[in-house]
């Protein structure tokens, strides 16, 4: 595990709520509305602090607010803080921004103004090193931006990573793709273990997760509270499991038809990372599962209003679309075949 004496710190780019206008892609079809570039920034920034906490990083949120903030402001709370190292993430696009086109890939940027310029190209270079074998994306390559307050004037390595063109239509549906967040914030996560010569810690290996309970503290404490807090919970991310994290920790398990304990085993940590096994899902069900199926079907342009965890009519009449448009017996529930389809990176109509 990594040592504390490293602070990652990760921005996201743009806004939501209201979104910052004109970065968006065109209107998706089926969906007939534009995907937004935070709607895929600030979450893929919040997977990538989860990955860095659990690699045994200190982190820092540079905009937690889900508006937009300056550059100047990100820049001021950076140099402030003086991180390790500073992560943005952003979206490429090409051309007027009303039309999809063929531009498509990764890229990584550093800043030859960097008082870390060296240090920063080489961190560009090793994250776009493991992006590139990490997802299915085209690689462009990784170049210098001059004029970009967040890697030109912060006094640390800092690095830019565009994964895809929001002007690309497949590309685009990746903005919206759980998994593809997840990926690339994982990706990310490697990048820097191997810039810092640090051992990575994979998401997927629930053995390398420790039980939790009350009294219980460190990086996994404040793991399970920036997750909760996904969720809506409202915690003081601290790294101490107090009352506030217990109760949180059984509202959350009774929500999800865990035993609602308080203690955070494997099935709870399971179904907060929304792990498989999936279980087997039907209209009237409720919990993190159906929000991740609705996400899924979603991002691959069926549509059912917005994912809210319950598996109602609008859901249900998307699974049996999805069903019957990919050979799958059409009787709107999700076993382990529909699962199998749904689940993979990508895809959906055109």
């Amino acid at each position: 595990m990594a040592t504390s004496s490293y602070t990652i710190a990760a921005n996201d780019e743009h806004g939501q709520n209201p979104p910052t206008e004109g970065k968006r892609t065109p209107v998706m079809p089926y969906l007939n509305v534009r995907i937004y570039e935070n709607q895929f920034n600030r979450p893929t920034k919040n997977r990538f602090l989860e990955a860095c906490l659990r690699c045994g990083y200190n982190v820092y949120d540079v905009k937690p607010e889900i508006t937009d903030a300056s550059i100047s402001t990100r820049v001021a709370r950076v140099n402030r803080r003086r991180p390790t190292i500073l992560v943005t993430f952003g979206y490429n696009a090409f051309g007027s921004g009303n039309n999809f086109n063929s531009a498509r890939g990764i890229t990584t940027f550093y800043s030859s103004r960097n008082p870390y310029a060296a240090q920063s190209r080489a961190l560009a270079e090793d994250l776009y090193e493991q992006l590139v074998m990490g997802t299915s994306q085209l690689g462009r390559g990784v170049e210098n931006l001059i004029d970009v307050g967040v890697l030109g004037s912060v006094n640390c390595r800092s690095v830019l990573v565009e994964p895809g063109f929001m002007t690309n239509l497949s590309e685009a549906k990746l903005m919206i793709d759980p998994d593809y967040r997840i990926e690339v914030a994982e990706e990310c996560c490697k990048g820097i273990c191997a810039y810092l010569g640090e051992n990575y810690i994979g998401r997927d290996v629930l053995a390398d997760y420790p039980t939790l309970k009350t009294g219980s503290r460190g990086n996994f404490v404040r793991l399970l509270q920036f997750i909760l807090n996904e969720y809506g919970y409202g915690l003081t991310v601290d790294g101490v499991f107090g009352s506030g994290t217990a109760s949180a920790v059984r509202r959350f398990q009774q929500a999800n038809g865990l035993t609602a304990d308080g203690v955070v085993g494997r099935n709870t940590w399971r179904s907060l990372l929304v792990l498989p096994p999936r279980p087997t899902l039907r209209r009237g069900d409720r919990n993190v599962y159906v929000t991740y199926l609705q996400q899924k079907l979603t991002s691959k342009l069926y549509p059912l209003g917005t994912p809210d965890g319950v598996f109602g009519a609008k859901t249900q009449n998307a699974v049996i679309e999805f069903q019957s448009e990919n050979g799958l017996t059409a009787d709107g529930i999700v076993g382990a075949n529909t699962w199998a389809r749904v689940a993979r990176i990508g895809g959906g109509r055109s």
